[in-house]
């Protein structure tokens, strides 16, 4: 849990200014804070993200929909399949961008190629299972991910920075019982 605080605090330090003198730590001291502070200081970042996201989604004038776990999703383009539900095989084309850029492109089924996974129980980001349940074979939708229901504290050591909103532009091709 320190680790994860630790990791925290770098972050968010290193988007800060300089600041204007130098603070040195001795390599074997230890960063002493409690677990109340630690889920106080995520509470308050994950407020942050929150109203970052809700502003995004504000200026795309976007009518979007928020689940319980702080997932949104717009249905752009409604489709008339079946809907998506748990333990179905889905298949999806898709592009993976930055929340803080809509020019960042990350990844995108053009060069990956379709992904097809399933339902509740592949290795895709939490928030990504989750929102599909809301759509249908032939829905094209866009889906914010907060980093935590995304690629959380470590990004996905590749293209996606640790603590990263990330906004999914999804068509659902197929769905279907496995």
């Amino acid at each position: 849990m320190r680790i994860l605080f630790v990791i925290s605090i770098f972050f968010i330090i290193s988007c800060q200014p300089k600041p204007e003198v130098e603070v040195f730590v001795e390599p074997d001291s230890e960063i002493s804070i409690t677990k109340e502070e630690s889920i106080e200081m995520h509470r308050m970042w994950v407020k942050d993200e929150s109203y970052k996201i809700d502003r995004y989604i504000e200026r795309h004038n976007w009518n979007a929909i928020s689940t319980a776990s702080g997932v949104r999703y717009y249905i752009y383009e409604k489709g008339s399949g079946i809907p998506v539900e748990k333990d179905m095989l889905i298949t999806v084309e898709f592009e993976v961008r930055l929340i803080d850029s809509d020019t960042t492109l990350c990844y995108t089924s053009d060069k990956n190629g379709e992904h097809t996974f399933l339902v509740g129980m592949d290795n895709v980001e939490s928030g990504l299972h989750e929102a599909v349940k809301y759509l249908h074979v032939g829905d094209r939708a866009y889906i914010i991910l907060p980093h935590f229901a995304a690629h959380g504290l470590l990004g996905d050591m590749n293209k996606i920075p640790p603590l990263s909103t990330v906004l999914y532009d999804i068509y659902v091709v197929d769905a279907k019982n496995k």
